[in-house]
Parts: C-alpha cells; structure tokens; sequence
C-alpha cells in the first residue's frame, strides 16, 4: 500500500480508504462482528490505514466495531467519522436530530467518541448539507473542536462546490480550519463531480476520497457476467440506476477486465487510482471482495485502454462547461492559439502556441 498526502495538510493516508457501512447487521444486511475484522485485518495487513465510519451506519454499530478494531495501535491509523443525518433507527428524535449546526455536531460528536471509546477523531466529515446553517457557524464549530482536542482535521461529504470554497475562503480569512478533504460520489458510471467539485479541489489542494467507486456494485461484473447477469436482469427492476447507460460502462469495464485478466472491480478502482488524486472507498460484505479490491494498487492500464475507459463513461457536460468547450475554445481555435485540448476532460487545460 502506498500513502498520500491528505488535501492540503500533513496527514498520510493509505491511497484506498476501508469503508465501515457494512460492519453490523442492523440494517438487516451486512457482517457480523467477527467477519468485520477479519475483512479490517485484511486491510491492515496490506497497509491501510484510512478508516472511513459514520455515526448513522448500522445504527452506530459501525463505529462500535471500528473503536474496538482500531484501539490496540490508535497511533497507526487515521479514523475518519461524520456527522449531520438522522436515521429512523437512532430514535428519539427531535427538532435537531439533524444538521450542519454546532448542537448537532457537539452532540455528535461526544457520542461518537463514547461508542469507540476513543479520545479524539483524526478526520471529521460534516456529513451532507443542510442548506439553512450558516457555513460560517459550521466552520466555527469545527475549529473549536479541534481547539479542544476532539478532532485533528476537518472534511466535508456531500455538499455543492460552491458551498465547500465558500466555507474554506471564511475559515481561511479568520483564521480557522480549513476542509481539508471532500467525499463524493465518484465512478465510472458517475462523472458528474468533474463539472465543479474535482476542479474545485484541483484548484484549491483538497484531497478527494470517493464513495461507491464500483457504482454500487454494477462495475463487478455482477450484472453482466455469465449467469449473474440473467439475476442482474431482476434486480434491474428493483435498482433503477441499471440503466442502458450504465450496463454499457459496465460491459466495457468488463472487456478491459478481460484483457488485462483482472476483476472488473480492479479495473475500476485502478481508473481512479492512476490518477494519483482520488482514494477510493471500497467496502464489502466478505473478505474475498477485500482482497480482490486491492489488488487494484498493482494494476496500471495502459493508455489506450484508459481512452477507451474515458470515452465510454463520457457524459454532458453542461452550463458553463459545455459553453466554454465549445465557444471559447473554438474562438481560440479559430485565432490559432490552441494545438490541443482534451475532450473527456471538463478540467483540461490548454496548450497555447507561440506567436
């Protein structure tokens, strides 16, 4: 396992995040306690360090688990929880069971530390956005938490880019903690987040952790290969995310995969891995999946086959993205100043001539 550099901060991170949503069986799905740490010590034992949790997952059996995993070697790693949802199964609720807001996190917060039995987190997500708490009270909070020894360093999941480089530029003009991370949804069959949230972070040095790296399960092959594509073709109509769109990524995830004679999980992970500025968050119901998983950090794609990964996950880009693409650029184009841009990328720079 190699490590990274976290964002625009100090921290070393292991370049694949253990993802925890499937430690219990509160949700009536999942791994029982003992196969939790088996799939834990998988992952430790390849080097991992980087523990992604949350206070709502198996209704805080997660973070149970993960406190108990974790505190025989707290130093080693990097424990990372969130805050802001309610979940019907974490009752009593009231006014402010949920939110961005400093009574939600304070609160938050003390019981998460309580159930991992643990004296401070390394990394706290603020969880999704509210859309009514002031940022400059969340980023306030935040800071004064850290201040008070509870957190390390700060990161936000979920949230618009506009939001998060609004947040950081107050929090940088008063002196508080900036995010140094954001988690996002982010995969082969979800693109989206290259329209704002990864320039943002290009731009800004955040680093960027990403969930549901395999879409949910449709980039294994789980849906399209051999029999398990006719049981794909049942669950199509219980997840409506299937769609033509998706299958079609998937079967060429599938051909790459074949090629390479690897998983089609590893090629999809190895896509964003080969970057160097993502770390997937891969998490499982079986210890086999861990290790299939990865393997991913010894796989490289040649170029060709990673042209043909971008060109089959291309999406539209919109405004102003699609505008600037296709207007700006082709006025430059037109002055001879542009020898070359890079379609797939909504982020590509450009290379300018000499005149």
């Amino acid at each position: 396992m190699r490590y990274r550099i976290l964002g625009k901060s100090g921290l070393r991170v292991s370049e694949i995040s253990l993802g925890t949503m499937t430690f219990g069986e509160d949700w009536g799905w999942g791994a029982s306690k003992e196969d939790s740490r088996k799939q834990f010590d998988t992952f430790a034992t390849a080097g991992g360090n980087f523990i992604d949790t949350a206070d709502i997952y198996t209704n805080g059996t997660s973070e149970q688990y993960v406190g108990d995993f974790v505190r025989s070697d707290r130093e080693h790693f990097v424990v990372a929880t969130k805050y802001a949802n309610a979940h019907p199964g974490m009752a009593p609720h009231h006014a402010n069971s949920a939110g961005n807001h400093r009574k939600k996190m304070v609160e938050s917060l003390n019981a998460s530390l309580k159930r991992m039995k643990l004296d401070y987190i390394d990394l706290y997500w603020v969880h999704i956005w509210d859309g009514i708490t002031p940022v400059e009270e969340t980023m306030r909070a935040l800071d004064d938490m850290i201040r008070a020894g509870k957190i390390l360093y700060v990161g936000v999941s979920d949230w618009p880019a506009w939001t998060i480089a609004r947040a950081n530029a107050i929090a940088e003009l008063r002196g508080w903690s900036e995010f140094i991370a954001m988690q996002i949804e982010y995969s082969l069959i979800e693109r989206t987040p290259e329209q704002e949230l990864i320039p943002l972070a290009r731009a800004t040095d955040i680093g960027v952790t990403t969930w549901s790296p395999l879409g949910a399960g449709a980039l294994t092959g789980k849906y399209t290969r051999g029999d398990r594509a006719r049981e794909g073709r049942i669950a199509q109509q219980e997840y409506q995310r299937l769609t033509d769109r998706v299958i079609r990524i998937a079967k060429v995830v599938d051909e790459v995969a074949d090629e390479l004679g690897v998983s089609s999980a590893q090629v999809a992970l190895a896509w964003q891995l080969q970057t160097g500025e993502f770390i997937p968050i891969v998490g499982a119901t079986k210890v086999s999946q861990i290790k299939d998983n990865l393997k991913a950090t010894e796989l490289t794609i040649p170029s060709e086959l990673m042209d043909k990964l971008n060109e089959a996950s291309r999406f539209e880009l919109g405004f102003p993205q699609k505008f600037i693409t296709n207007d700006f650029v082709a006025n430059l184009r037109h002055a001879g100043l542009v020898d070359q841009i890079e379609p797939h990328r909504p982020d590509a720079g450009f290379t300018f001539s000499q005149r």
